[in-house]
Protein backbone atom coordinates (compact mmCIF):
# COMPACT_ATOMS: atom_id res chain seq x y z
CA UNK A 1 0.00 0.00 0.00
CA UNK A 2 0.92 4.17 -0.54
CA UNK A 3 2.33 5.62 2.74
CA UNK A 4 0.00 6.75 4.76
CA UNK A 5 2.37 8.74 7.40
CA UNK A 6 4.67 10.36 5.35
CA UNK A 7 6.51 11.57 8.86
CA UNK A 8 6.72 7.68 9.89
CA UNK A 9 8.13 6.73 6.90
CA UNK A 10 10.46 9.34 6.30
CA UNK A 11 11.84 8.52 10.23
CA UNK A 12 11.24 12.72 11.02
CA UNK A 13 9.76 13.98 13.96
CA UNK A 14 7.00 17.09 13.55
CA UNK A 15 9.76 19.20 14.30
CA UNK A 16 12.55 17.92 12.08
CA UNK A 17 9.77 18.42 9.49
CA UNK A 18 9.21 21.75 10.47
CA UNK A 19 13.32 22.36 10.45
CA UNK A 20 13.30 21.34 6.96
CA UNK A 21 10.75 23.24 5.86
CA UNK A 22 12.21 26.44 6.92
CA UNK A 23 15.80 25.17 5.36
CA UNK A 24 13.42 24.91 2.36
CA UNK A 25 12.01 28.15 2.56
CA UNK A 26 15.11 29.82 2.91
CA UNK A 27 16.89 28.37 -0.20
CA UNK A 28 14.08 29.61 -2.10
CA UNK A 29 13.97 33.68 -0.58
CA UNK A 30 17.86 33.43 -1.89
CA UNK A 31 16.84 33.13 -5.34
CA UNK A 32 14.66 34.82 -5.67
CA UNK A 33 16.18 37.79 -4.20
CA UNK A 34 19.11 36.94 -6.64
CA UNK A 35 17.35 36.23 -9.71
CA UNK A 36 17.53 39.00 -12.52
CA UNK A 37 19.72 40.22 -15.74
CA UNK A 38 21.17 36.78 -15.69
CA UNK A 39 18.54 34.22 -15.43
CA UNK A 40 16.63 37.05 -18.02
CA UNK A 41 19.73 36.70 -20.48
CA UNK A 42 19.55 33.00 -19.78
CA UNK A 43 15.78 32.34 -21.07
CA UNK A 44 16.21 34.88 -23.96
CA UNK A 45 19.76 33.11 -25.44
CA UNK A 46 17.81 29.51 -25.22
CA UNK A 47 14.72 31.28 -27.47
CA UNK A 48 17.32 32.67 -29.70
CA UNK A 49 19.06 29.55 -30.05
CA UNK A 50 16.07 27.58 -30.28
CA UNK A 51 14.66 29.57 -33.26
CA UNK A 52 18.03 29.56 -35.33
CA UNK A 53 18.26 25.87 -34.59
CA UNK A 54 14.80 25.29 -35.82
CA UNK A 55 15.21 27.89 -39.07
CA UNK A 56 18.31 26.48 -39.99
CA UNK A 57 17.15 22.91 -39.80
CA UNK A 58 13.95 23.33 -42.21
CA UNK A 59 16.72 25.26 -44.91
CA UNK A 60 18.79 22.32 -44.35
CA UNK A 61 16.13 19.53 -44.69
CA UNK A 62 14.59 21.75 -47.75
CA UNK A 63 17.79 22.67 -49.73
CA UNK A 64 20.05 19.53 -49.18
CA UNK A 65 19.88 16.57 -52.00
CA UNK A 66 21.57 14.24 -49.96
CA UNK A 67 20.32 11.40 -47.65
CA UNK A 68 22.69 12.62 -44.91
CA UNK A 69 21.46 16.41 -44.82
CA UNK A 70 17.89 15.29 -45.04
CA UNK A 71 19.55 13.05 -41.50
CA UNK A 72 20.90 16.36 -40.10
CA UNK A 73 18.35 18.54 -40.94
CA UNK A 74 15.73 16.07 -39.27
CA UNK A 75 18.10 15.53 -36.19
CA UNK A 76 18.34 19.37 -36.15
CA UNK A 77 14.65 19.89 -36.09
CA UNK A 78 14.18 17.40 -33.33
CA UNK A 79 16.89 18.93 -31.12
CA UNK A 80 15.00 22.03 -31.46
CA UNK A 81 11.81 21.00 -31.09
CA UNK A 82 12.79 19.07 -27.77
CA UNK A 83 14.09 22.65 -26.59
CA UNK A 84 11.28 24.17 -26.78
CA UNK A 85 9.18 21.71 -25.53
CA UNK A 86 11.47 21.04 -22.59
CA UNK A 87 13.29 23.96 -21.74
CA UNK A 88 11.46 26.54 -22.70
CA UNK A 89 7.27 25.60 -23.01
CA UNK A 90 7.40 23.63 -20.00
CA UNK A 91 9.05 26.26 -17.50
CA UNK A 92 7.69 28.98 -18.85
CA UNK A 93 4.22 27.36 -18.55
CA UNK A 94 5.32 26.93 -15.06
CA UNK A 95 5.80 30.81 -14.42
CA UNK A 96 9.07 30.64 -13.77
CA UNK A 97 10.15 33.79 -15.85
CA UNK A 98 6.57 35.65 -14.66
CA UNK A 99 8.67 37.79 -12.76
CA UNK A 100 10.45 39.54 -15.94
CA UNK A 101 6.74 41.08 -16.75
CA UNK A 102 7.50 40.21 -20.48
CA UNK A 103 4.42 39.12 -22.34
CA UNK A 104 5.63 37.19 -24.51
CA UNK A 105 7.97 35.01 -21.92
CA UNK A 106 4.98 34.44 -19.95
CA UNK A 107 2.88 31.77 -18.41
CA UNK A 108 -0.55 32.96 -19.35
CA UNK A 109 0.46 33.45 -23.18
CA UNK A 110 2.81 31.23 -24.12
CA UNK A 111 1.32 28.59 -26.59
CA UNK A 112 4.16 25.53 -27.01
CA UNK A 113 5.18 23.82 -30.01
CA UNK A 114 2.91 20.59 -29.25
CA UNK A 115 -0.65 18.78 -29.53
CA UNK A 116 -1.80 19.98 -26.73
CA UNK A 117 -3.10 23.28 -25.23
CA UNK A 118 -0.99 24.88 -23.16
CA UNK A 119 -3.79 26.37 -20.77
CA UNK A 120 -5.31 22.79 -20.43
CA UNK A 121 -2.03 21.55 -19.36
CA UNK A 122 -1.18 24.06 -16.92
CA UNK A 123 -4.11 23.12 -14.84
CA UNK A 124 -3.80 19.04 -15.50
CA UNK A 125 0.03 19.51 -14.91
CA UNK A 126 1.00 22.59 -12.35
CA UNK A 127 -2.25 22.09 -10.17
CA UNK A 128 -3.38 18.04 -10.41
CA UNK A 129 0.06 16.76 -10.57
CA UNK A 130 2.71 19.49 -8.67
CA UNK A 131 0.11 20.25 -5.85
CA UNK A 132 -0.84 16.31 -4.92
CA UNK A 133 2.01 14.83 -6.30
CA UNK A 134 1.63 10.95 -6.34
CA UNK A 135 -1.05 11.18 -4.51
CA UNK A 136 -3.78 8.32 -5.46
CA UNK A 137 -6.61 9.36 -6.74
CA UNK A 138 -5.63 12.93 -7.00
CA UNK A 139 -2.12 12.94 -9.28
CA UNK A 140 -3.90 11.89 -12.46
CA UNK A 141 -0.09 11.93 -13.42
CA UNK A 142 0.45 8.40 -12.24
CA UNK A 143 0.78 6.13 -14.74
CA UNK A 144 -1.23 8.74 -17.20
CA UNK A 145 -4.20 6.50 -17.25
CA UNK A 146 -2.25 3.81 -18.86
CA UNK A 147 0.03 2.89 -17.01
CA UNK A 148 0.18 0.48 -14.16
CA UNK A 149 3.09 2.20 -11.65
CA UNK A 150 1.92 0.75 -8.03
CA UNK A 151 0.13 -2.10 -6.40
CA UNK A 152 -2.37 0.28 -5.16
CA UNK A 153 -3.35 0.53 -9.02
CA UNK A 154 -5.74 -2.18 -9.45
CA UNK A 155 -4.82 -4.63 -11.87
CA UNK A 156 -6.73 -6.03 -14.85
CA UNK A 157 -6.71 -7.85 -17.73
CA UNK A 158 -5.80 -4.86 -20.07
CA UNK A 159 -2.71 -4.34 -18.35
CA UNK A 160 -1.12 -7.25 -19.62
CA UNK A 161 -0.36 -5.58 -22.75
CA UNK A 162 0.71 -2.29 -20.73
CA UNK A 163 4.56 -3.20 -22.26
CA UNK A 164 3.48 -2.60 -25.56
CA UNK A 165 1.10 0.60 -24.65
CA UNK A 166 4.35 2.10 -23.02
CA UNK A 167 6.27 1.89 -26.55
CA UNK A 168 2.76 3.34 -28.06
CA UNK A 169 2.87 5.90 -25.66
CA UNK A 170 6.29 6.89 -25.79
CA UNK A 171 5.97 7.84 -29.70
CA UNK A 172 2.62 9.42 -29.27
CA UNK A 173 3.58 11.69 -26.04
CA UNK A 174 2.14 14.99 -26.95
CA UNK A 175 -1.10 12.95 -27.72
CA UNK A 176 -1.56 11.35 -24.80
CA UNK A 177 -0.68 14.97 -22.72
CA UNK A 178 -3.57 16.75 -24.89
CA UNK A 179 -5.98 14.27 -24.36
CA UNK A 180 -4.61 14.51 -20.57
CA UNK A 181 -4.53 18.16 -20.33
CA UNK A 182 -8.31 18.16 -21.76
CA UNK A 183 -9.71 15.57 -19.62
CA UNK A 184 -8.82 17.00 -16.40
CA UNK A 185 -10.51 20.29 -18.17
CA UNK A 186 -13.65 18.23 -18.37
CA UNK A 187 -13.20 17.03 -14.93
CA UNK A 188 -13.26 20.02 -13.62
CA UNK A 189 -15.98 21.60 -16.14
CA UNK A 190 -19.24 22.75 -15.30
CA UNK A 191 -22.21 21.44 -17.18
CA UNK A 192 -22.15 19.96 -20.90
CA UNK A 193 -21.25 23.31 -22.58
CA UNK A 194 -18.27 23.96 -20.84
CA UNK A 195 -16.62 20.55 -21.70
CA UNK A 196 -17.47 21.01 -25.51
CA UNK A 197 -15.93 24.60 -24.92
CA UNK A 198 -12.62 22.68 -23.98
CA UNK A 199 -12.75 20.60 -26.60
CA UNK A 200 -13.64 22.76 -29.35
CA UNK A 201 -10.40 25.18 -27.82
CA UNK A 202 -8.19 21.75 -28.35
CA UNK A 203 -9.14 20.27 -31.81
CA UNK A 204 -8.55 24.37 -32.90
CA UNK A 205 -5.34 23.82 -31.40
CA UNK A 206 -4.33 20.20 -33.31
CA UNK A 207 -5.78 21.60 -36.44
CA UNK A 208 -3.54 24.46 -36.38
CA UNK A 209 -0.26 22.36 -35.09
CA UNK A 210 -0.70 19.38 -37.69
CA UNK A 211 -1.48 22.19 -40.33
CA UNK A 212 1.64 23.80 -39.68
CA UNK A 213 4.15 20.13 -39.28
CA UNK A 214 2.15 18.34 -41.99
CA UNK A 215 0.61 20.94 -44.69
CA UNK A 216 2.35 24.48 -44.50
CA UNK A 217 5.82 23.59 -44.22
CA UNK A 218 5.20 20.06 -46.73
CA UNK A 219 3.88 22.75 -49.20
CA UNK A 220 6.39 25.34 -49.00
CA UNK A 221 8.72 22.42 -50.16
CA UNK A 222 7.04 21.71 -53.58
CA UNK A 223 7.94 19.08 -55.22
CA UNK A 224 9.94 17.94 -51.98
CA UNK A 225 7.17 17.99 -49.70
CA UNK A 226 6.96 14.22 -48.90
CA UNK A 227 10.69 14.67 -47.86
CA UNK A 228 9.53 18.13 -45.31
CA UNK A 229 7.11 15.99 -44.31
CA UNK A 230 8.61 12.65 -43.28
CA UNK A 231 11.17 15.45 -41.04
CA UNK A 232 8.36 16.58 -39.61
CA UNK A 233 7.04 13.42 -38.45
CA UNK A 234 10.08 12.17 -37.25
CA UNK A 235 11.28 14.81 -35.54
CA UNK A 236 7.81 15.00 -33.41
CA UNK A 237 8.09 11.26 -33.02
CA UNK A 238 11.95 12.08 -31.72
CA UNK A 239 10.58 14.94 -29.32
CA UNK A 240 7.50 12.48 -27.81
CA UNK A 241 9.97 9.89 -27.11
CA UNK A 242 12.48 12.09 -25.21
CA UNK A 243 9.90 13.67 -23.22
CA UNK A 244 8.60 10.53 -22.17
CA UNK A 245 11.60 9.32 -21.08
CA UNK A 246 12.42 12.44 -18.97
CA UNK A 247 8.97 12.69 -17.08
CA UNK A 248 9.09 8.63 -16.41
CA UNK A 249 12.36 8.81 -15.23
CA UNK A 250 11.69 11.80 -13.42
CA UNK A 251 8.74 10.10 -11.03
CA UNK A 252 8.35 6.24 -11.70
CA UNK A 253 12.17 4.36 -10.83
CA UNK A 254 12.75 3.13 -7.50
CA UNK A 255 12.30 5.19 -4.65
CA UNK A 256 9.84 7.46 -6.18
CA UNK A 257 7.29 6.84 -3.36
CA UNK A 258 3.05 6.75 -3.99
CA UNK A 259 0.72 8.30 -0.84
CA UNK A 260 -2.68 7.88 0.01
CA UNK A 261 -4.95 10.84 -0.05
CA UNK A 262 -5.09 10.64 3.64
CA UNK A 263 -1.13 13.02 3.55
CA UNK A 264 -2.57 15.70 1.86
CA UNK A 265 -5.11 16.20 4.92
CA UNK A 266 -3.98 19.26 6.92
CA UNK A 267 -0.84 19.11 5.14
CA UNK A 268 1.40 21.63 6.24
CA UNK A 269 4.19 23.36 3.69
CA UNK A 270 7.04 21.48 5.29
CA UNK A 271 5.08 18.44 4.76
CA UNK A 272 4.27 19.24 1.20
CA UNK A 273 8.16 19.63 0.71
CA UNK A 274 8.84 16.88 2.33
CA UNK A 275 6.53 14.54 0.31
CA UNK A 276 7.94 16.04 -3.14
CA UNK A 277 11.37 15.03 -2.09
CA UNK A 278 10.40 11.57 -1.36
CA UNK A 279 8.22 11.09 -4.38
CA UNK A 280 10.31 12.38 -7.23
CA UNK A 281 13.90 11.24 -8.72
CA UNK A 282 16.93 12.72 -10.28
CA UNK A 283 19.01 11.19 -13.17
CA UNK A 284 22.43 12.06 -13.69
CA UNK A 285 23.40 14.78 -16.22
CA UNK A 286 25.82 17.23 -17.38
CA UNK A 287 25.32 20.94 -19.31
CA UNK A 288 24.15 19.25 -22.37
CA UNK A 289 22.00 16.51 -21.14
CA UNK A 290 20.41 18.89 -18.63
CA UNK A 291 19.83 21.66 -20.85
CA UNK A 292 18.08 19.01 -23.51
CA UNK A 293 15.44 17.72 -20.71
CA UNK A 294 14.81 21.28 -19.61
CA UNK A 295 16.66 20.59 -16.33
CA UNK A 296 14.58 18.08 -15.47
CA UNK A 297 17.41 15.92 -14.83
CA UNK A 298 16.47 17.60 -11.34
CA UNK A 299 13.11 16.14 -10.72
CA UNK A 300 13.58 16.87 -6.80
CA UNK A 301 14.00 20.52 -7.24
CA UNK A 302 11.65 21.33 -9.86
CA UNK A 303 9.21 19.72 -7.83
CA UNK A 304 10.01 21.74 -5.07
CA UNK A 305 10.04 25.40 -6.31
CA UNK A 306 8.25 24.52 -9.84
CA UNK A 307 7.96 28.87 -10.60
CA UNK A 308 11.88 29.06 -9.80
CA UNK A 309 14.29 29.63 -12.92
CA UNK A 310 15.58 26.13 -14.37
CA UNK A 311 18.74 27.90 -14.84
CA UNK A 312 19.21 27.94 -10.92
CA UNK A 313 17.90 24.08 -10.43
CA UNK A 314 21.96 22.81 -10.34
CA UNK A 315 22.87 25.46 -7.45
CA UNK A 316 19.57 24.47 -5.61
CA UNK A 317 20.61 20.88 -5.71
CA UNK A 318 23.95 20.92 -3.82
CA UNK A 319 21.77 22.55 -0.67
CA UNK A 320 19.21 20.06 -1.03
CA UNK A 321 21.32 17.13 -1.23
CA UNK A 322 22.92 18.84 1.73
CA UNK A 323 20.10 18.81 3.59
CA UNK A 324 19.20 15.20 2.97
CA UNK A 325 22.70 14.51 4.11
CA UNK A 326 21.99 16.13 7.43
CA UNK A 327 18.38 14.70 8.17
CA UNK A 328 18.83 11.27 6.77
CA UNK A 329 17.10 11.12 3.42
CA UNK A 330 17.22 9.56 0.17
CA UNK A 331 18.60 11.86 -1.92
CA UNK A 332 17.21 9.69 -5.23
CA UNK A 333 19.29 9.78 -8.03
CA UNK A 334 21.15 7.46 -10.71
CA UNK A 335 22.28 7.83 -14.27
CA UNK A 336 19.99 7.73 -17.01
CA UNK A 337 19.96 4.38 -17.99
CA UNK A 338 19.41 2.91 -14.82
CA UNK A 339 16.71 4.93 -13.98
CA UNK A 340 15.33 4.25 -17.23
CA UNK A 341 15.90 0.46 -16.65
CA UNK A 342 14.39 0.61 -13.28
CA UNK A 343 10.95 1.82 -14.82
CA UNK A 344 10.61 -0.32 -17.72
CA UNK A 345 10.78 -2.91 -14.78
CA UNK A 346 8.20 -1.74 -13.20
CA UNK A 347 5.90 -1.18 -16.12
CA UNK A 348 6.67 -5.00 -16.97
CA UNK A 349 6.42 -6.37 -13.52
CA UNK A 350 3.11 -4.71 -13.01
CA UNK A 351 1.90 -5.97 -16.04
CA UNK A 352 1.16 -9.49 -14.63
CA UNK A 353 -1.33 -9.88 -12.22
CA UNK A 354 -0.24 -9.46 -8.24
CA UNK A 355 -0.70 -13.15 -7.77
CA UNK A 356 2.39 -13.52 -9.87
CA UNK A 357 4.39 -11.12 -7.65
CA UNK A 358 6.78 -11.81 -4.90
CA UNK A 359 7.42 -8.71 -2.71
CA UNK A 360 4.89 -7.59 -0.50
CA UNK A 361 2.55 -4.58 -1.16
CA UNK A 362 4.51 -2.47 1.80
CA UNK A 363 8.12 -3.83 0.76
CA UNK A 364 8.34 -3.69 -3.25
CA UNK A 365 10.83 -1.44 -5.49
CA UNK A 366 7.98 0.59 -6.95
CA UNK A 367 5.48 0.68 -4.28
CA UNK A 368 6.21 0.88 -0.87
CA UNK A 369 4.86 2.21 2.61
CA UNK A 370 5.58 2.76 6.65
CA UNK A 371 4.58 -0.70 7.61
CA UNK A 372 7.70 -1.52 5.89
CA UNK A 373 9.40 -0.28 8.99
CA UNK A 374 7.07 -2.01 11.66
CA UNK A 375 9.11 -3.43 14.38
CA UNK A 376 12.45 -1.91 12.99
CA UNK A 377 13.47 1.42 14.23
CA UNK A 378 9.80 2.58 14.79
CA UNK A 379 9.03 6.48 15.58
CA UNK A 380 6.37 8.08 17.40
CA UNK A 381 6.04 11.55 16.08
CA UNK A 382 2.71 12.79 18.62
CA UNK A 383 5.51 14.25 20.79
CA UNK A 384 7.61 15.72 18.18
CA UNK A 385 10.66 15.25 19.67
CA UNK A 386 13.17 13.31 17.80
CA UNK A 387 14.85 9.99 19.84
CA UNK A 388 18.65 10.34 19.48
CA UNK A 389 19.27 6.99 18.92
CA UNK A 390 16.70 6.53 16.08
CA UNK A 391 18.10 6.41 12.50
CA UNK A 392 17.07 8.24 9.53
CA UNK A 393 15.15 7.14 6.26
CA UNK A 394 18.21 6.31 4.70
CA UNK A 395 19.96 4.62 7.08
CA UNK A 396 16.66 2.49 8.06
CA UNK A 397 16.22 1.64 4.34
CA UNK A 398 20.06 0.49 4.05
CA UNK A 399 19.31 -1.44 6.88
CA UNK A 400 16.46 -2.90 5.36
CA UNK A 401 18.23 -4.08 2.32
CA UNK A 402 20.83 -5.72 4.70
CA UNK A 403 18.00 -7.70 6.54
CA UNK A 404 16.86 -8.57 2.89
CA UNK A 405 20.19 -9.94 1.59
CA UNK A 406 21.01 -11.90 5.05
CA UNK A 407 17.81 -12.94 4.77
CA UNK A 408 18.31 -14.79 1.15
CA UNK A 409 21.61 -15.94 1.90
CA UNK A 410 20.02 -17.84 5.22
CA UNK A 411 17.41 -19.01 2.59
CA UNK A 412 19.79 -19.88 -0.35
CA UNK A 413 21.67 -22.12 2.45
CA UNK A 414 18.69 -23.62 3.50
CA UNK A 415 17.77 -25.28 0.13
CA UNK A 416 21.54 -26.35 -0.26
CA UNK A 417 21.34 -27.95 2.61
Amino acid sequence: MAITQVAVYAHLSAADIEALGHELDKIRRDIEDRRGTRDADYIRRTIAFQRTLDAAARLTIALSRKRIGWALGTAALAVAKIVENMEIGHNVGHGQWDWMNDPEIHSATWEWDMAGLSSQWRYSHNYRHHVFTNVLGMDDDIGFGVMRVTRDQRWRPYMALQPLQNLLLAATFEWGIAVHGLDAECARAVGRAEKLAEAKKLLGKIARQTGKDYVLFPALSGRRWRRTLTANLTANTLRNAWAYLVIFCGHFPDGAEKFTAAVVERETKPEWYLRQMLGTANFHAGPVLAFLSGNLCYQIEHHLFPDLPSNRYAEIAVRVRALCDRYDLPYTSGSLLRQYLLVMRTIHKLALPDRFLTATSDDAPETASERKFIGRNAIDVADGKRPASRQGLRAALRARQRDRLTSNSQSRQEDRS
